[in-house]
């Protein structure tokens, strides 16, 4: 059987404010260069012609026309907060067009943030012509399925909150991790593109650091490295880029 041809395309690297930050004149935020630019963290894999969107943050109807998408398979969140999941509204465009729901998969607490956030898309006192139609798929730990396609969830903290990234063939997707278990780690073997939340220089309570997300890289050892959930504070991609290993 052929190896199925698996891509990603980071959507947005931004962290919760994006890049540049509203009212920040720092070098970073005025930078001309368009690396400096971005949006809110958010990723599609596609395996073979098939895309499936991690998180839908407040950007996802810029990304989904920046990158011409036509059809969109599912939705995998790793966490609740709103710079993941605030365009959620925007999927109904997809329901429109190829009347069908839209599957999304997340955990049990993740949809009670959602059903919250979004009440008039889940409630059924609130049903009104043109809202988005949705598919619920509760997920945990556990590989599952979405079609042919293996989903491998890889369990991080984000502080003191549970997290999910997700391995799909030889590419995996961290954000919004400040920990991982080296048993998490070992389900990530065998990668050739390791997506990792990178936010800045300096310690911070939520996120890895660029010391630890090489750390884990060193570990890993993927074909290749991306950092993503950047932060201004990172510094200039022109700055920043030759401080970093080769396949980073």
């Amino acid at each position: 059987m052929a190896k199925p041809h698996t891509s990603i395309t980071l959507l947005g690297t931004g962290t919760s404010q994006g890049v540049p930050v509203i009212a920040c004149n720092c070098d970073v935020c005025t930078s001309s260069d368009p690396r400096d630019k971005r949006l809110r963290s958010s990723a599609m894999i596609t395996v073979n012609g098939v895309n499936l969107v991690i998180d839908t943050g407040p950007d996802f109807r810029q990304q989904m026309l920046t990158h011409k998408v036509q059809d969109l398979r599912a939705v995998l969140f790793t966490h609740a907060h709103k710079d993941h999941t605030a365009g959620l509204d925007d999927v109904r465009s997809f329901n429109f067009k190829h009347n069908k729901n839209m599957d999304i998969y997340c955990e049990e607490r993740v949809l009670h943030s959602l059903s919250k956030e979004f009440f008039y898309i889940f409630d059924e006192n609130f049903q009104y012509p043109g809202i988005p139609r949705l598919t619920t798929n509760l997920i945990d730990e556990q590989p599952f399925m979405i079609d042919d396609i293996q989903v491998i969830p890889i369990r991080g903290m984000h502080m003191k909150l549970p997290v999910l990234g997700f391995r799909i063939n030889d590419i995996a997707y961290l954000t919004d991790m400040s920990s991982i278990l080296d048993s998490e780690l070992e389900k990530l073997k065998g990668l050739s593109v390791l997506v990792i939340d990178a936010l800045r220089h300096e310690p911070h309570v939520s996120h890895f650091n660029v010391e630890q997300s090489l750390a884990i890289v060193e570990k890993v050892k993927p074909k290749k490295a991306f950092f993503t959930h950047i932060s201004h504070l990172m510094g200039k991609h022109a700055d920043v880029q030759p401080t970093l290993p080769e396949n980073v």
